[in-house]
Protein backbone atom coordinates (compact mmCIF):
# COMPACT_ATOMS: atom_id res chain seq x y z
CA UNK A 1 0.00 0.00 0.00
CA UNK A 2 3.15 2.25 0.20
CA UNK A 3 1.91 3.87 -3.79
CA UNK A 4 -0.74 5.61 -1.94
CA UNK A 5 -0.37 9.55 -0.58
CA UNK A 6 -1.04 8.94 2.99
CA UNK A 7 -1.10 5.78 5.08
CA UNK A 8 -4.39 4.95 6.34
CA UNK A 9 -5.41 1.46 4.78
CA UNK A 10 -4.66 -1.06 7.26
CA UNK A 11 -4.56 -4.68 5.85
CA UNK A 12 -6.53 -7.47 7.64
CA UNK A 13 -3.35 -9.16 8.80
CA UNK A 14 -2.57 -5.69 10.30
CA UNK A 15 -6.06 -5.65 12.17
CA UNK A 16 -5.23 -9.33 13.18
CA UNK A 17 -2.05 -8.40 14.47
CA UNK A 18 -3.55 -5.52 16.80
CA UNK A 19 -6.44 -7.62 18.46
CA UNK A 20 -5.59 -7.86 21.94
CA UNK A 21 -4.99 -3.24 21.61
CA UNK A 22 -8.69 -3.43 19.89
CA UNK A 23 -9.87 -5.42 23.07
CA UNK A 24 -8.36 -3.64 26.09
CA UNK A 25 -9.68 -0.85 28.27
CA UNK A 26 -6.89 1.33 27.03
CA UNK A 27 -8.39 3.73 24.58
CA UNK A 28 -4.84 3.86 22.66
CA UNK A 29 -6.96 1.34 19.94
CA UNK A 30 -10.20 1.60 19.12
CA UNK A 31 -12.23 -0.82 16.11
CA UNK A 32 -15.73 0.36 14.93
CA UNK A 33 -18.03 -1.41 12.55
CA UNK A 34 -20.62 1.21 10.98
CA UNK A 35 -23.20 -0.90 9.38
CA UNK A 36 -24.50 -1.28 6.14
CA UNK A 37 -27.62 -1.56 6.00
CA UNK A 38 -29.46 -4.89 4.39
CA UNK A 39 -31.81 -3.59 2.01
CA UNK A 40 -32.39 -6.27 -0.38
CA UNK A 41 -32.86 -10.05 0.21
CA UNK A 42 -29.45 -10.46 -2.16
CA UNK A 43 -27.67 -8.16 0.08
CA UNK A 44 -24.35 -9.55 1.66
CA UNK A 45 -23.64 -8.73 5.22
CA UNK A 46 -22.99 -10.42 8.40
CA UNK A 47 -24.78 -8.82 10.96
CA UNK A 48 -22.85 -7.50 14.12
CA UNK A 49 -24.79 -9.11 16.07
CA UNK A 50 -23.94 -12.52 14.19
CA UNK A 51 -20.36 -12.09 14.37
CA UNK A 52 -17.57 -8.81 14.49
CA UNK A 53 -13.81 -8.78 14.32
CA UNK A 54 -12.93 -8.97 18.17
CA UNK A 55 -13.10 -5.60 20.16
CA UNK A 56 -15.35 -3.96 17.06
CA UNK A 57 -17.86 -1.32 18.45
CA UNK A 58 -20.58 -1.27 16.59
CA UNK A 59 -22.26 2.40 15.10
CA UNK A 60 -25.27 2.59 12.96
CA UNK A 61 -25.04 5.12 10.62
CA UNK A 62 -28.08 6.71 11.06
CA UNK A 63 -28.46 6.47 14.62
CA UNK A 64 -24.82 7.29 15.60
CA UNK A 65 -23.64 9.68 12.72
CA UNK A 66 -26.76 11.66 11.67
CA UNK A 67 -29.15 14.02 13.29
CA UNK A 68 -32.46 12.56 12.10
CA UNK A 69 -34.14 15.99 13.18
CA UNK A 70 -31.96 18.32 11.63
CA UNK A 71 -31.16 15.50 8.49
CA UNK A 72 -27.65 16.67 8.98
CA UNK A 73 -24.56 15.04 10.22
CA UNK A 74 -23.99 15.26 14.22
CA UNK A 75 -23.27 18.45 15.54
CA UNK A 76 -19.42 18.94 17.71
CA UNK A 77 -21.36 18.21 20.86
CA UNK A 78 -23.62 14.98 19.70
CA UNK A 79 -20.31 13.85 17.74
CA UNK A 80 -17.94 14.09 21.37
CA UNK A 81 -20.82 12.45 23.46
CA UNK A 82 -20.78 9.94 20.90
CA UNK A 83 -17.47 8.74 20.69
CA UNK A 84 -17.03 9.41 24.18
CA UNK A 85 -19.84 6.51 25.10
CA UNK A 86 -18.08 4.16 22.59
CA UNK A 87 -15.04 4.52 24.72
CA UNK A 88 -13.00 6.54 21.53
CA UNK A 89 -10.66 9.56 23.10
CA UNK A 90 -9.34 12.13 20.67
CA UNK A 91 -6.09 10.57 20.69
CA UNK A 92 -7.51 6.81 19.87
CA UNK A 93 -5.91 5.45 16.49
CA UNK A 94 -9.33 4.42 14.90
CA UNK A 95 -10.25 1.80 12.23
CA UNK A 96 -13.23 1.76 10.51
CA UNK A 97 -14.55 -0.93 8.49
CA UNK A 98 -18.22 -1.86 7.36
CA UNK A 99 -19.98 -4.43 4.84
CA UNK A 100 -22.91 -5.13 2.25
CA UNK A 101 -23.16 -4.27 -1.25
CA UNK A 102 -20.21 -2.22 -1.19
CA UNK A 103 -17.76 -2.58 1.05
CA UNK A 104 -16.74 0.24 3.81
CA UNK A 105 -19.80 2.65 2.20
CA UNK A 106 -20.69 3.81 5.61
CA UNK A 107 -17.64 3.23 7.42
CA UNK A 108 -16.08 5.77 5.17
CA UNK A 109 -19.05 8.16 5.66
CA UNK A 110 -17.49 8.15 9.56
CA UNK A 111 -14.32 7.89 8.48
CA UNK A 112 -15.20 11.44 6.58
CA UNK A 113 -16.96 12.83 9.95
CA UNK A 114 -13.77 11.89 12.05
CA UNK A 115 -11.67 14.16 9.78
CA UNK A 116 -14.53 16.99 10.09
CA UNK A 117 -13.96 16.84 13.63
CA UNK A 118 -10.37 16.72 13.23
CA UNK A 119 -9.33 13.43 14.61
CA UNK A 120 -6.04 12.88 13.45
CA UNK A 121 -5.56 8.68 13.51
CA UNK A 122 -7.84 7.58 11.62
CA UNK A 123 -8.08 4.16 9.33
CA UNK A 124 -9.70 2.17 7.43
CA UNK A 125 -9.73 -1.96 6.86
CA UNK A 126 -8.79 -2.54 3.27
CA UNK A 127 -11.73 -4.77 2.21
CA UNK A 128 -13.97 -3.75 4.56
CA UNK A 129 -16.38 -6.72 6.55
CA UNK A 130 -16.67 -8.90 3.56
CA UNK A 131 -13.04 -9.27 2.92
CA UNK A 132 -12.20 -10.15 6.78
CA UNK A 133 -15.03 -12.43 6.84
CA UNK A 134 -14.15 -14.34 3.36
CA UNK A 135 -11.21 -14.91 4.56
CA UNK A 136 -11.49 -16.67 7.88
CA UNK A 137 -10.61 -13.89 10.18
CA UNK A 138 -11.59 -13.97 13.94
CA UNK A 139 -15.50 -13.39 14.55
CA UNK A 140 -17.39 -13.47 17.73
CA UNK A 141 -20.44 -11.86 19.13
CA UNK A 142 -19.33 -10.95 22.66
CA UNK A 143 -19.95 -7.23 22.48
CA UNK A 144 -17.13 -5.34 24.20
CA UNK A 145 -17.87 -2.60 27.12
CA UNK A 146 -15.58 -0.30 27.05
CA UNK A 147 -15.64 2.96 29.57
CA UNK A 148 -16.44 5.95 28.35
CA UNK A 149 -14.03 8.96 27.84
CA UNK A 150 -13.69 12.46 27.60
CA UNK A 151 -13.85 13.50 24.04
CA UNK A 152 -12.89 16.60 22.88
CA UNK A 153 -13.52 17.17 19.34
CA UNK A 154 -10.27 19.74 17.64
CA UNK A 155 -13.02 20.59 14.62
CA UNK A 156 -15.44 21.38 12.24
CA UNK A 157 -12.96 21.41 8.83
CA UNK A 158 -15.16 23.16 6.86
CA UNK A 159 -12.42 23.04 4.18
CA UNK A 160 -13.70 19.36 3.26
CA UNK A 161 -17.43 19.75 3.33
CA UNK A 162 -19.19 21.19 0.47
CA UNK A 163 -23.10 23.08 0.66
CA UNK A 164 -25.64 23.86 -1.31
CA UNK A 165 -24.35 27.45 -2.41
CA UNK A 166 -20.95 25.57 -2.70
CA UNK A 167 -22.11 23.31 -5.24
CA UNK A 168 -24.21 26.49 -6.65
CA UNK A 169 -20.62 27.99 -7.20
CA UNK A 170 -19.26 25.09 -8.98
CA UNK A 171 -22.20 24.49 -11.19
CA UNK A 172 -21.71 28.77 -11.87
CA UNK A 173 -17.81 28.34 -12.58
CA UNK A 174 -17.50 24.98 -14.11
CA UNK A 175 -15.71 23.03 -11.45
CA UNK A 176 -15.72 19.19 -11.62
CA UNK A 177 -18.09 17.06 -9.19
CA UNK A 178 -17.83 13.33 -9.15
CA UNK A 179 -20.82 11.85 -8.89
CA UNK A 180 -20.62 8.47 -7.33
CA UNK A 181 -24.04 6.77 -8.03
CA UNK A 182 -24.45 4.01 -10.45
CA UNK A 183 -25.65 5.26 -13.67
CA UNK A 184 -29.20 4.79 -13.61
CA UNK A 185 -29.33 7.09 -10.43
CA UNK A 186 -26.96 9.19 -12.57
CA UNK A 187 -29.31 8.99 -15.81
CA UNK A 188 -32.45 9.91 -13.54
CA UNK A 189 -34.13 6.27 -14.54
CA UNK A 190 -34.04 5.97 -10.96
CA UNK A 191 -33.89 8.11 -8.39
CA UNK A 192 -31.86 5.70 -5.48
CA UNK A 193 -31.15 2.32 -4.66
CA UNK A 194 -33.21 -0.02 -3.66
CA UNK A 195 -35.06 0.11 -0.30
CA UNK A 196 -33.13 3.39 0.79
CA UNK A 197 -35.36 5.50 2.27
CA UNK A 198 -33.78 8.85 1.92
CA UNK A 199 -33.98 10.15 -1.16
CA UNK A 200 -35.20 13.54 -3.95
CA UNK A 201 -38.12 14.53 -5.96
CA UNK A 202 -36.79 14.44 -9.20
CA UNK A 203 -33.98 12.44 -10.88
CA UNK A 204 -31.21 12.93 -13.03
CA UNK A 205 -27.61 14.81 -11.92
CA UNK A 206 -26.04 17.72 -11.32
CA UNK A 207 -24.79 19.59 -14.33
CA UNK A 208 -21.29 19.41 -15.14
CA UNK A 209 -20.96 16.56 -13.10
CA UNK A 210 -18.67 13.46 -14.22
CA UNK A 211 -20.50 9.55 -13.09
CA UNK A 212 -17.95 7.34 -11.32
CA UNK A 213 -19.64 4.77 -9.54
CA UNK A 214 -18.32 3.64 -6.51
CA UNK A 215 -17.81 0.06 -7.28
CA UNK A 216 -14.97 1.70 -9.49
CA UNK A 217 -12.73 2.16 -7.13
CA UNK A 218 -12.78 -1.38 -5.82
CA UNK A 219 -11.29 -4.48 -6.95
CA UNK A 220 -13.15 -7.25 -6.73
CA UNK A 221 -12.08 -8.49 -3.62
CA UNK A 222 -13.08 -5.12 -2.09
CA UNK A 223 -10.00 -3.73 -2.13
CA UNK A 224 -8.86 -0.10 -3.43
CA UNK A 225 -7.27 0.22 -6.60
CA UNK A 226 -3.54 1.01 -7.16
CA UNK A 227 -2.83 4.75 -6.95
CA UNK A 228 -1.82 4.49 -10.66
CA UNK A 229 -5.24 3.00 -11.65
CA UNK A 230 -7.43 5.42 -9.13
CA UNK A 231 -5.24 8.30 -11.01
CA UNK A 232 -6.31 6.95 -14.55
CA UNK A 233 -9.86 6.03 -13.75
CA UNK A 234 -10.34 9.48 -12.29
CA UNK A 235 -8.50 11.23 -15.02
CA UNK A 236 -10.41 9.34 -17.59
CA UNK A 237 -13.67 11.24 -16.28
CA UNK A 238 -11.59 14.40 -16.47
CA UNK A 239 -10.29 14.97 -12.38
CA UNK A 240 -6.79 15.92 -12.10
CA UNK A 241 -5.29 17.23 -8.54
CA UNK A 242 -4.82 20.75 -10.17
CA UNK A 243 -8.85 21.47 -9.63
CA UNK A 244 -11.19 21.76 -6.79
CA UNK A 245 -13.38 19.07 -6.74
CA UNK A 246 -16.60 18.60 -5.45
CA UNK A 247 -18.14 14.68 -4.69
CA UNK A 248 -21.87 13.77 -4.38
CA UNK A 249 -24.32 10.73 -4.13
CA UNK A 250 -28.02 10.35 -2.33
CA UNK A 251 -26.89 11.67 1.05
CA UNK A 252 -22.83 11.69 1.40
CA UNK A 253 -22.09 7.96 2.35
CA UNK A 254 -21.06 6.76 -1.14
CA UNK A 255 -19.06 10.32 -1.92
CA UNK A 256 -16.63 9.62 1.32
CA UNK A 257 -15.70 6.72 -0.65
CA UNK A 258 -14.54 8.78 -3.61
CA UNK A 259 -13.61 11.89 -1.31
CA UNK A 260 -11.20 8.89 0.37
CA UNK A 261 -9.82 8.10 -3.04
CA UNK A 262 -9.03 11.54 -4.02
CA UNK A 263 -7.50 12.75 -0.67
CA UNK A 264 -5.96 10.20 1.32
CA UNK A 265 -5.01 7.76 -1.81
CA UNK A 266 -4.33 9.59 -4.57
CA UNK A 267 -3.11 13.12 -2.44
CA UNK A 268 -5.74 15.73 -3.83
CA UNK A 269 -5.55 18.93 -1.93
CA UNK A 270 -8.63 20.44 -2.40
CA UNK A 271 -11.82 17.88 -2.19
CA UNK A 272 -15.34 18.81 -0.68
CA UNK A 273 -17.39 16.31 0.10
CA UNK A 274 -21.11 17.56 -0.53
CA UNK A 275 -23.21 15.38 2.44
CA UNK A 276 -26.75 16.84 1.08
CA UNK A 277 -25.86 15.85 -2.23
CA UNK A 278 -28.48 14.50 -4.41
CA UNK A 279 -31.08 14.20 -1.59
CA UNK A 280 -30.75 17.77 -1.47
CA UNK A 281 -30.22 18.63 -4.83
CA UNK A 282 -33.13 16.84 -6.44
CA UNK A 283 -35.38 18.25 -4.02
CA UNK A 284 -35.08 22.30 -4.60
CA UNK A 285 -37.21 23.84 -6.63
CA UNK A 286 -35.83 25.73 -9.63
CA UNK A 287 -31.73 24.02 -9.32
CA UNK A 288 -30.77 23.17 -12.52
CA UNK A 289 -30.72 19.14 -13.35
CA UNK A 290 -29.68 17.63 -16.34
CA UNK A 291 -30.73 13.91 -17.03
CA UNK A 292 -29.21 11.27 -19.35
CA UNK A 293 -25.71 9.32 -19.25
CA UNK A 294 -22.68 10.63 -18.79
CA UNK A 295 -20.39 11.61 -21.78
Amino acid sequence: MSDYANDVLVSADWVDEHLDEFQSDDPDYRLLEVNNPTVTADSEYTAYEEGHAPGAVFLDWEEDFTDQTTRDILSKDSFEETMGAAGVSEDSTVVFYGGGRVPNWFALFAYWQFKYYGHEDVRVLNGGKDYWVANDYPLTDEEPDFPSQDYSARGPFESIRAYRQDVEQAVEGGLPMVDVRSPEEFSGEIIAPEGLQETAQRGGHIPGASNVPTATVLNDDGTFKTADELSELYADAGITEDQSVVTYCRVGERSSIAWFALVELLGFDDVQNYDGSWTEWGNIIRSPIEKGEAE
